[in-house]
């Protein structure tokens, strides 16, 4: 039998991520970069023949995942909530300079792995691993055997790459923040593999990696 492969994308790039604003759940729009890294992205992902193309219904992640289908040649962008960025609460268009400056004991608990929540109103990454990994192990077994691409946020898919394949959290910390319109791969056959991690279309301008505080 086929292996289940999940190809796992980030949107494109936002304002936001550019000023390094906390978006959380915030509906923010793609940029025009973000747009084209979108559109560059998208043939690639569709090179590993995807049948499905799932996304959060956040517009940065759902426009990203528009694109991937155009190329697919797949009608319909499924959608699911639990596949939404970390819930962040009240830092939601906060600046990641503010948040340190009011939080200084923020910097520390992400270098040593700790989970904290973000804001009062917030979600923990582990409750974000819960979120996202369900959704990704229901996706994977809705499409046994074939190959879907599911486009989500970047610390949402980090943490449920780590849920998927029985890592701890904390592991988190160990890899680096994925880049805007980047993909990664799982795979599913009697165990779940990571087969290949933040992979950029090769004629992209190269990308900045994301501070390890980033949101």
């Amino acid at each position: 039998m086929s292996p289940t492969r999940l190809v796992l994308v980030r949107h494109g790039q936002t304002d936001w991520n550019l000023t390094a604003r906390f978006q959380g759940q915030a509906d923010v729009g793609l940029n025009d970069t973000g747009v084209q890294q979108a559109q560059r992205a998208a043939p690639h992902v569709a090179a590993f023949g995807p049948t499905a193309v799932l996304s959060s219904p956040l517009q940065r992640a759902s426009l990203t995942a528009q694109y991937i289908a155009d190329a697919c040649g797949i009608d319909v962008v499924q959608t699911d909530p639990r596949l939404e960025e970390i819930n962040v609460g009240t830092w939601a268009g906060e600046s990641l300079t503010d948040i340190r400056q009011q939080h200084p004991w923020m910097d520390e608990a992400l270098r040593q792995g700790r989970d904290f929540r973000r804001s009062d109103t917030g979600e923990t990454g582990a409750e974000l691993a819960e979120r996202v990994g369900a959704s990704l192990r229901d996706i994977a077994d809705a499409f046994a055997g074939q190959t879907v691409a599911v486009v989500s946020h970047g610390m949402a898919l980090r943490y449920g790459m780590l849920a998927v394949l029985g890592w701890d959290s904390s592991i988190a910390v160990g890899l680096a923040g994925l880049f805007n319109a980047s993909w990664s791969v799982i795979e599913h056959r009697e165990l779940w593999k990571l087969v290949t991690y933040n992979n950029v279309a090769p004629e992209a301008d190269k990308p900045t990696l994301p501070s390890l505080s980033s949101p």
